[in-house]
């Protein structure tokens, strides 16, 4: 699947180079904007079918109980994978730079959560969703996305999943190569750290 994912990347042009402003604040020259591929619903069903075929195979069909994403890269892949599973798909959102529930969302003290991600960099918005779920007495039993950018380095303790994993390099602000040969930075994705 590695490479048939990378080649939809390429092909519906949602594998970037440049310079990017990522989620995490770190710079990088790729990016990966999912949004692009999953915009299809057929494309975003066969990706989560993939996932489901991973954390079930290795899990066992029984092992998740809720499927829970951080908005908004997570949204549409974790409903995704939860209509694959047959099960519950929330959302964390952004409340003043924090991720919490809302809108009525729960989670059952001992429910076993799996966190859905369209791509990891750093790992911070997983753990985020991560430290929420146990925050509310949840269980979380996999971590799951479409892109591993840290090619398997970022570690939340419990099994991982990705489509496609492989390390691409990111660079602080005051690092960045890019920034000192003065190219201008793009900012594609849905948040930037706050310090």
């Amino acid at each position: 699947m590695s490479n048939d994912l990378r080649k939809l990347f390429e092909e519906k042009k949602a594998l970037l180079n440049g310079h990017f402003l990522l989620s995490s604040g770190l710079h990088s020259d790729t990016y990966f904007q999912s949004a692009l591929i999953l915009q299809y619903p057929d494309t975003a069903e066969k990706l989560a079918q993939e996932l489901r075929k991973l954390i079930s195979g290795k899990l066992g069909a029984d092992a998740i109980d809720l499927v829970i994403s951080p908005a908004m890269g997570g949204i549409v892949i974790g409903q995704e994978v939860g209509r694959a599973l047959g099960r519950r798909a929330i959302f964390c959102e952004r409340v003043e730079g924090k991720l919490v529930l809302r809108r009525g969302f729960k989670i059952e003290k001992g429910e076993k959560c799996v966190v859905v991600e369209d791509v990891i960099t750093t790992g911070l918005s997983t753990g985020e969703v991560v430290e929420v779920v146990k925050s509310l007495g949840g269980d979380v039993v996999a971590v799951a996305s479409l892109v591993d950018r840290s090619g398997g380095k970022v570690d939340f303790g419990v099994p991982r999943f990705s489509l496609l994993s492989l390390e691409v390099k990111s660079y602080k602000p005051e690092e960045c190569p890019l920034c000192k040969a003065g190219q201008p930075v793009i900012k594609p994705g849905s948040r930037t750290k706050t310090k």
